[in-house]
């Protein structure tokens, strides 16, 4: 499997197209072949060295919000029920990069079967895979703010810059 990653911390120029080994989904976990991932300012502070990525094996994979195609669901557990998904479900989800299965700049993403949604209808798969972290982010707010009923939240814009890319991997193998 292609993931861009990087093995060294720094700039774009760090992240280079590697071979690893296929992951598969295990219990609790669906497989996702990625079709859209996001870039964001997370992505920035993991390549830069800001996190934990060093305590994780290289080549480390940037990357929080991914859309693709459902293309493996594994069995059921008490915590992680995966029935409610099926092979060929349009999906976004939310990858860790500092955890076991790494960040969305990956051909398939693992994920546990509560880190991913349906894509709304209407929506292509990479404007799907713009929203993951803008919704997390927007439930903690809430979550944070504790309010009351009948209290008003005022939104006046959002921070961030969230640009949503489709991945294209060349045709050649190229592994550093």
């Amino acid at each position: 499997m292609r993931i861009i990653g990087f093995t060294e911390f720094g700039g774009p120029e760090v992240l280079d197209i590697h071979d690893v080994p296929e992951p598969h989904a295990g219990p609790g976990e669906v497989r996702i072949a990625v079709k859209a991932a996001a870039v964001n300012p997370t992505d920035t502070e993991t390549r830069q060295g800001n996190g934990a990525p060093a305590q994780l094996p290289a080549p480390h994979v940037p990357g929080m919000d991914a859309a693709g195609v459902i293309d493996e669901v594994g069995e059921p557990t008490a915590e992680l029920d995966t029935s409610p998904w099926s092979v060929g479900d349009h999906v976004m989800a939310i990858a860790i990069p500092l955890r076991g299965h790494g960040g969305a700049y990956v051909e398939y993403l693992v994920a546990d079967a509560d880190s991913l949604a349906r894509i709304p209808e209407g929506r292509s798969l990479e404007e799907a895979s713009t929203l993951p972290m803008n919704g997390l982010t927007a439930l903690q707010a809430l979550e944070k703010l504790d309010l009351d009923p009948g209290q008003v939240l005022g939104v006046t814009g959002a921070a961030g810059t969230w640009v949503g890319t489709s991945f294209s991997w060349p045709s050649s193998r190229a592994s550093r």
